[in-house]
């Protein structure tokens, strides 16, 4: 009988995408949502049970993720989240996009106002690192 349910949800999950960092934070955001909407609501203002209600859109959209058979979509998303946190993490460099091709380009932190040339198109403009 075991044996019939284990190569069910193997059936079941095969192709599916499964979790990964975006997954991970958006379940550690309704977690947070969670415990803020209980606490508010117990032992500050009512109106923050509110927080319980929010807690279900980021829980959703994980459990939505986690099953999909799109795996190209997911990861297309994971890899704009964990871009996007790279650059808030980065403490050696800067990053500045291009005025006209608006090519994404990095310079080294603290060397003051500086002229940067595009790599891609070769315009040249000034930026505050």
């Amino acid at each position: 009988m075991f044996q019939k349910m284990g190569d069910g949800l193997r059936r079941f999950f095969s192709g599916r995408y499964g979790t990964d960092r975006l997954n991970q934070t958006l379940l550690i955001t309704a977690i947070a949502f969670l415990l803020l909407g209980w606490l508010g609501g117990k032992y500050l203002a009512s109106w923050l049970g509110i927080f319980n209600v929010l807690a279900y859109v980021p829980l959703v959209w994980c459990i939505f993720r986690m099953y999909s058979r799109n795996m190209e979509a997911r990861r297309r998303e994971n890899a704009a989240f964990l871009r996007f946190f790279s650059h808030l993490r980065d403490k050696e460099y800067r990053y500045f996009r291009c005025p006209k091709c608006r090519q994404t380009v990095r310079v080294p932190r603290g060397k003051g106002k500086i002229s940067i040339r595009c790599p891609k198109c070769g315009e040249r403009f000034i930026r505050n690192t």
